[in-house]
């Protein structure tokens, strides 16, 4: 399919080209802002389906508002009408079309100049209303509170923050580009008003303070819910923010003489991951817990787990090397203890199911091996 965009240099146009060409779209239009009218008809030729992107929110005369949206999308239009087949068209509009303010009527006469295309042509029109669309490769200062705030707090530098409680309405950019990839299948709804979401609903100073989150993280180790939902979204879109330098950070190492333990990560509810080494002979462990568990993942080196039962003195030894991919979980109640018994270096992986808390640790001394 032949598909052409205007706006495709903008933040929605960048991800959704990237996402028609992962599709196998590779015959892509791109549509200047400033093209001639006399043009437009012949980048047009043999285009299927019109993504129009392009748009006017931030000039400096508001009567660019109408130049920049109306009067291109009319230009658009006729030149669209003027081809053996005119193509449908999904439209970029916003909320604000809804409002009584020079952008939201330059936006909503830029619709009906759409819809007035489709009624004459029969070609189908898509209408997506959005707001506060973020995500990677959006602009600063630009696009979003959340563009501003993610480069902001990313380069440590102060982020405004005037009205904490106002309500904020949030979608995320691949949500966006999800809906219009799907117009382009089969089924795909009748023209007219499209709905994009999920919509997120949160407020100024909840973003703000969930970025702030997000970069304290690298400091206190602990990370947030970013499994899901708005701060899954979120983070992508704030790590997308990060320096070049800021691609790597670290993290302490605590050495001794039997090895080294890192803590890589923390998190709210699910534990933390880290990982230690021994060097030949060495035994870690030497104890247990009441209710704290550990899985242990041999990296390289052979390691021997050993467990005894605090009350009944049963025991258990586990033998497990580098590559296996085997994983040795700790039991409350059980002693336990883990040597390195090859002649290189043990590397271990190790997840807690609990914080290390100093002052409530749940972890008793007592060897394996009784005297």
């Amino acid at each position: 399919m032949r598909i052409a965009l205007t706006g495709g240099r903008g933040f929605i146009g960048r991800n959704l080209q990237v996402r028609l060409q992962e599709l196998g779209h590779r015959d892509l239009v791109l549509i200047p802002h400033d093209v001639a009218p006399t043009e437009l008809p012949v980048l047009l030729t043999g285009v299927e389906r019109v993504f129009h992107l392009a748009g006017v929110n931030r000039p400096q005369d508001p009567a660019e508002f109408s130049t920049g949206n109306h009067d291109f999308t009319r230009r658009l239009c006729d030149a669209m009408a003027s081809l053996p087949s005119p193509p449908g068209v999904v439209y970029a509009s916003s909320t604000q079309a809804g409002l009584d303010n020079p952008y939201g009527q330059s936006k909503r006469a830029a619709e009906d100049a759409l819809y007035a295309y489709g009624t004459r042509t029969g070609a189908s029109v898509h209408v997506f209303r959005l707001t506060n669309v973020f995500g990677k490769w959006s602009r600063p200062n630009y696009n979003s509170a959340v563009a501003t705030f993610c480069h902001n707090i990313a380069r440590g530098e102060p982020i405004v923050v005037n009205a904490p409680d106002a309500a904020l309405k949030l979608i995320y950019i691949d949500d966006v580009v999800r809906h219009f990839v799907a117009l382009l299948e089969d089924g795909a709804p009748a023209s007219g008003l499209v709905q994009a979401g999920p919509e997120y609903d949160t407020t100024v100073g909840t973003l703000a303070n969930q970025i702030r989150a997000f970069h304290a993280s690298r400091e206190n180790m602990v990370s947030e819910r970013v499994g899901t939902g708005l701060t899954r979204a979120l983070y992508a879109t704030y790590v997308s923010f990060l320096p070049l330098p800021a691609f790597e950070y670290q993290v302490a190492r605590h050495a001794d003489p039997r090895g080294v333990f890192v803590e890589m990560l923390k998190t709210t509810d699910s534990g933390q991951f880290g990982y230690f080494t021994a060097f030949p002979g060495i035994t870690r462990g030497e104890h247990y817990h009441h209710t704290k568990t550990e899985k242990f993942l041999v990296m390289k080196g052979t390691a021997s787990f050993g467990f005894r039962h605090i009350i009944t003195n049963e025991t258990h030894e586990i033998t497990t090397r580098g590559g296996e991919g085997r994983i040795v979980e700790t039991i409350p109640g059980w002693t336990h203890n883990v040597t390195n018994v090859g002649d290189d270096e043990l590397l271990v992986m190790v997840w807690a199911n609990e914080i290390f808390d100093r002052q409530n640790p749940d972890t008793v001394a007592e060897k394996v091996q009784q005297a």
